[in-house]
């Protein structure tokens, strides 16, 4: 039988336990993208982390065991019902849209992490000014993003001619448990990026480009040599001013 096929664009509700079993374990986000974060967050012992866009909260949890008071967000209430599962009762976890007012005081977090969040916003706006808000004066904004230079690499070599220096919006089909979904995202060149952070009060710290982590080379052999030649996120460190 040929898969079921969903309509819903990022339908996280539907993709909520084969997701989260996905991302626990596969290279990208277990042994690439969480590591690198918590190498770029260093020591968070007491500070107030806000994780937007937590999903179910793996990022969250790591941060917690790290000794940082956290507290987390996600439009998916499917993702946020594992957050709660593993974060329990006395975190706090709330269904909130990253593109519309965040419902936190001002200067409320020490750091804000957005990783593989952004990349689903055409504009970036509203949202940085959001963060900044909620941001302690010299607080931190740590991003991930989709590498801008790979996804439009990856489009040129399937035919598609994007051009590199646009922002547009690109839709790819995902296959979960015998369903299809169209999931889509924004791709932005890396000029857009850091014009954007630096329109809404961020001063760009570290922007890096890491590799997965030793222990993924022979789990995932040819996949930790792709990342390590061809870079599939880039990593932001910015302090709000």
């Amino acid at each position: 039988m040929p898969p079921e096929e969903s309509t819903v664009v990022n339908d996280y509700d539907l993709l909520a336990d084969t997701y989260t079993r996905w991302s626990d374990t596969e290279i990208q986000n277990a042994y690439y993208e969480r590591p690198a974060v918590l190498a770029l967050a260093g020591d968070v012992t007491g500070r107030r982390i806000l994780d937007a866009g937590c999903g179910a909260g793996p990022l969250t949890v790591a941060l917690r065991d790290r000794g940082a008071e956290v507290s987390g967000f996600d439009l998916s209430s499917g993702m946020l019902d594992i957050a709660r599962e593993r974060l329990g009762p006395d975190v706090d976890l709330r269904v909130a849209d990253v593109a519309e007012p965040l419902p936190y005081a001002d200067n409320a977090f020490d750091d804000v992490v957005a990783s593989l969040v952004l990349h689903y916003l055409e504009d970036w706006g509203p949202t940085l000014g959001e963060f900044h808000r909620i941001l302690k004066p010299g607080g931190r904004l740590i991003v991930v993003v989709d590498h801008p230079f790979a996804i439009h690499l990856l489009q040129r070599q399937a035919g598609q001619q994007t051009d590199y220096s646009a922002t547009y919006e690109w839709t790819e089909t995902w296959e979960i448990d015998g369903r299809t979904m169209p999931m889509s995202f924004w791709n932005r060149p890396v000029h857009a990026m850091t014009d954007a952070f630096t329109a809404a009060g961020f001063r760009i710290a570290v922007l890096s480009e890491p590799k997965p982590v030793p222990e993924a080379e022979k789990l995932f052999p040819e996949d930790y040599r792709m990342l390590c030649v061809s870079p599939s996120c880039l990593f932001f460190v910015l302090h709000s001013e």
